[in-house]
């Protein structure tokens, strides 16, 4: 329905019933949207015979229903919120009289709750809307029951009702002032609430919630000043009814006072948060409200003793240890003296031995990571004393001491300071010597082990490994450190070995070793460590062996592709010292093989995450690179050439397309076409031959594809792509006998510039076996014919050479083959031939010999098949050739004659052509010329290659 039509409130009330009685969600969403879209169409002429009961009716049920149902429904907030406003605009919007006090307070609470709703849904402008008319009718009720009083009684009661619903809207207009940030609206509702408790004292906890709420909201938002308003006013509200109020909020909301002071950061707040807190310390002691007041004092930058003094204040509270040892922010904070010296107050305030043990310990922790060393190593020597020869520290207090002395250990280690991290890792030794549990005992070796290796002391390092090898054999870490030892002794077949192992652990358990390294290190990082430290100490050939395990197990495309670029490098630096040989061509296929992998890798993860998009292009770039190169290097190999151009092109597809890089793909798909062409012309079966040939075919399509684009980025007319494609794809499809060959061929004829060497070559592979399309190849001979014919000046020389092989092809090397219907067509060419060596000069004689011959000879067969006439005219064109002959004239003039004469004569006598006479006589007239050297075979055929 269109929102500006009118709209019957019949049908409205239709709607109203509808969404009554129905139970579906879907279709309730649907109906409320539209009776929330509509109500303000209603058309008030409609109403005018409506009564007022029944309009009254429909809200009241329709409100009914949406407090009732609401819930069992799962109708949200906003369509809470709509129905509401339906029904509240129902009632008011078409002039309902108010006939009772009760249909006023009825009106009234609509308007609060649909003013709430909306309030609750965000939308705090639309709820004011309804306050104010809850406010308007407040007032309405109010004059009413005024004028209904009879007792003084009953003005005080009625008082009371007007006041608790102003005092109700005016919160919710201070709420929806707070959440649009009218922070003056808001206090001077709140204010009026404030003034109104005297009379109503049962909202005094109501009012102290909401002004602490509204300063835990400002304070969200950092707006400190407001925030610090409505926590005072919900501390001073709350002291006004202490029974309803208990101490604990108005502490909470005091210490939140004493935070957003101190979060103001300026001295002149400082004392005022002092007297926040220290006044909730007094309201309900807390430690959170003692390590806020310290908090405060640091800030205020107080003397020492003082802090001191409230650090003392925590110890009036039964509390736990570990709360006490949260004081480790007066060390975070550079007051040591008051740390330590709180330390030892709570050493001596807990009686138990085990918990001052813990103080001791987390003392030892802290006076580490302050660096005094002495004072820390002491008290260790102390404590291992004492677990040594007095009571034991319980397995909790152990662990604890060793992750001490390891993480201190960790610190040096970070800073390569390994004399030192095996100082501290020495004591968590001797810890472990009086322990019977020895379960890190492994881990604490293996860390030892690494600092012996990075002193370069071999020796420890191995007896280190070798006690971690028998306890934890299939450890990775394990087989990491032996294999930098082997590494670091030379020892290339121990170093292999240990890739192998590694290889086998990664595939089949999962790790769980939080020693030296981190505990979230992947297992493909501790083989990426190895590799790293195999090429620091010029072990490449293990490295190698190391790289190709790591680019098969790890499942991180990055990390695959990093372990491939090093691989290629390495492989690189062999090749290219390498002579051409055997070795050199395995080296090559090794390289193909890792180029194939990093494209698998981009064709599986390519698009998965776009933040890393730039890098996977270089890597991609770089790769197409190294491909490109590689092919330009295998060029007396063609199969690798054309392998490394395919794996460049198919890699070039995830680059940005320029003018370079199309120029790159044109290249890579015209060799592989090229070198799949030439291998499907060598294929020793005709099954290799056509999956050859449909190779080469399939690069040559997306060539033209490739090359399409390429010629609108630049003047690419030098540029002889087209026709060699040309010229592929024709290959291809004649000795395939595609179906589509003369599909294409009609775009072929119709281009207007085609080159004459093009047609050539069409001609030529239009009968290279094993293809035979002689009319194809008539038909290029015959256009290029022309071509030549109508060039400017006249090339001879190519003209007759087209010629030549145009009259071979119809006459073939048989002369008894010519079909009648080619004569025509033969005589026409002839015709044409002697009349350009009429008009031009430097016709090769040979070339008119051999016409002549062709005619002569032609006129034999017309006669041996009884065409007299033609014979006749056959033979006078020969003689017409003859005419035209210059220094080989006299050679043949005098024996052509006599042949004319003879076969004039047999033409006039009409001689039996089967009688051996005949026979004879034809023989002698179609006898070759006795002289060779000057004459060249009727019977000789040319073939021209690219």
């Amino acid at each position: 329905m269109d929102g500006t039509d009118d709209f019957c409130f019949m049908n409205f009330k239709e709607i109203v019933r509808t969404l009554i009685i129905s139970g579906n969600s879907r279709r309730l969403r649907e109906i409320i949207d539209r009776v929330f879209v509509n109500i303000p169409n209603v058309n008030s002429e409609s109403l005018a015979e409506i009564q007022s009961i029944q309009i009254e009716e429909t809200a009241v049920n329709l409100w009914n229903w949406t407090v009732t149902r609401r819930i069992e429904l799962s109708v949200s907030e906003s369509q809470t919120a709509k129905l509401c406003y339906v029904a509240c605009k129902l009632v008011y919007r078409y002039g309902i009289l108010i006939s009772s006090e009760e249909a006023l307070q009825r009106q009234i609470w609509m308007n609060m709750k649909t003013g709430k709703e909306w309030l609750d849904t965000g939308n705090a402008p639309i709820a004011d809307e309804f306050f104010q008319a809850a406010m308007a009718d407040l007032e309405k009720l109010y004059v009413k029951l005024m004028r209904s009083c009879y007792t003084e009684a009953n003005l005080t009661m009625h008082k009371v009702t007007v006041e608790k619903g102003i005092f109700c809207t005016l919160s919710f207009q201070a709420e929806s002032a707070v959440a649009q940030g009218d922070f003056r609206k808001a206090s001077l509702c709140a204010l009026r609430c404030k003034d109104m408790l005297m009379r109503l004292p049962e909202m005094i906890e109501y009012l102290h919630i909401l002004c602490y709420n509204f300063g835990v909201e400002t304070h969200k938002q950092n707006k400190y000043k407001e925030s610090s308003f409505w926590l005072s006013q919900s501390y001073e509200i709350g002291k006004m009814d202490t029974d309803s109020v208990e101490p604990e909020m108005l502490a909470k909301a005091l210490r939140l006072l004493a935070t957003v002071y101190l979060d103001c950061n300026d001295e002149e707040h400082y004392g005022k948060a002092l007297i926040a807190v220290r006044l909730a310390n007094k309201e309900h002691l807390d430690p959170a409200g003692l390590f806020l007041k310290m908090k405060i004092l640091m800030k205020n930058k107080t003397c020492n003793g003082e802090l001191l003094e409230a650090a003392k204040d925590i110890l009036v509270i039964k509390n736990p240890l570990s709360l006490f040892l949260s004081t480790q922010f007066l060390l975070d904070v550079k007051r040591d003296s008051v740390g330590f010296s709180f330390l030892r107050i709570i050493s001596d305030h807990f009686k138990l031995a085990e918990d001052s043990r813990k103080v001791e310990l987390f003392c030892i922790d802290m006076l580490l990571q302050k660096d005094q060393v002495l004072i820390a190593e002491e008290k260790i020597k102390e404590i291992l004393r004492g677990h040594q020869t007095r009571s034991q520290l319980t397995r909790d207090l152990v662990n604890w001491l060793h992750n001490i002395l390891w993480e201190k250990a960790a610190r040096s280690f970070k800073v390569q300071n390994y004399t030192d991290a095996l100082h501290w890792y020495s004591y968590s030794l001797k810890l472990y010597e009086c322990d019977q549990e020895k379960l890190d005992l492994v881990k604490l070796k293996r860390n030892m082990a690494s600092c012996y290796l990075h002193l370069k002391q071999l020796d420890k390092a191995k007896e280190a490994v070798t006690e971690t090898e028998q306890q934890d054999p299939t450890n990775i870490f394990t087989q990491f450190y032996i294999f930098k030892i082997a590494v670091m002794e030379g020892n290339s077949d121990r170093a292999l070995q240990v890739v192998r192992t590694l290889e086998k652990l990664l595939t089949d358990e999962e790790l769980d070793d939080d020693g030296l390294f981190e505990s979230e290190v992947s297992p493909t990082k501790i083989l990426s460590l190895a590799i790293q430290f195999a090429l620091e100490n010029g072990q490449q050939f293990v490295a190698a062996k190391a790289l190709e395990c790591l680019s098969q197990l790890s499942e991180d495309p990055k990390e695959v592709l990093g372990a491939l670029k090093c691989l290629v490098r390495i492989i690189l630096q062999q090749v290219s010292r390498m002579p051409e040989s055997e070795n050199k061509k395995k080296e090559m296929d090794k390289l193909l093989t890792y180029l194939n992998t990093a494209l698998l890798k981009f064709y599986q993860c390519f698009d998965e995450d776009p933040s890393t998009l730039d890098s996977r292009v270089n890597d991609a770039n770089w790769f197409r690179k190294i491909a490109w190169n590689l092919a330009l290097q295998s060029a007396k190999d063609r199969e690798t050439m054309k392998n490394f151009f395919m794996v460049s092109y198919k890699l070039s597809l995830f680059c940005p397309s320029d003018q370079g890089l199309l120029i790159a793909q044109k290249t890579c798909l015209l060799v592989a076409a090229a070198a799949d062409l030439e291998q499907g012309r060598k294929a020793p079966t005709t099954y290799e031959q056509v999956v050859l040939l449909r190779m080469s075919l399939e690069h040559t399509q997306k060539c033209k594809i490739v090359w399409n684009r390429l010629k609108q980025t630049g003047d690419f007319s030098g540029d002889h792509c087209g026709t060699m494609l040309l010229l592929y794809e024709f290959e291809v499809k004649t000795k395939t006998n595609d179906p589509s060959l003369y599909s294409f061929l009609d775009s072929v004829w119709k281009m207007p510039d085609i080159e004459s060497r093009t047609l050539e070559t069409i001609a030529l592979l239009a009968m290279d076996k094993p293809a035979h399309y002689p009319a194809i190849a008539r038909k290029a001979l015959t256009r290029l014919l022309f071509i030549h014919k109508n060039k400017q000046p006249i090339d001879v020389l190519k003209y007759s050479e087209c010629m030549r092989n145009l009259i071979e092809l119809l006459v073939s090397d048989a002369v008894s083959s010519i079909v009648l219907y080619s004569l025509r067509e033969i005589w026409d060419h002839l015709k044409n031939a002697l009349s350009l060596i009429s008009q031009t000069e430097g016709y090769p004689e040979e070339e008119i010999l051999w016409l002549m011959i062709k005619s002569w000879n032609t006129g034999i067969l017309m006669y041996s098949r009884n065409m007299y006439e033609s014979a006749k005219r056959w033979a006078g064109l020969a003689l017409d050739f003859l005419g035209h002959l210059g220094s080989l004239k006299t050679s043949y003039e005098a024996k052509v004659n006599l042949l004319y004469v003879n076969l004039m004569e047999a033409l006039d006598k009409r001689w039996e052509l089967r009688s051996a006479e005949m026979a004879e006589r034809l023989r002698a007239l179609i006898e070759p010329p006795k002289d060779p050297g000057s004459v060249p075979s009727t019977h000789t055929t040319a073939r021209h290659h690219l």
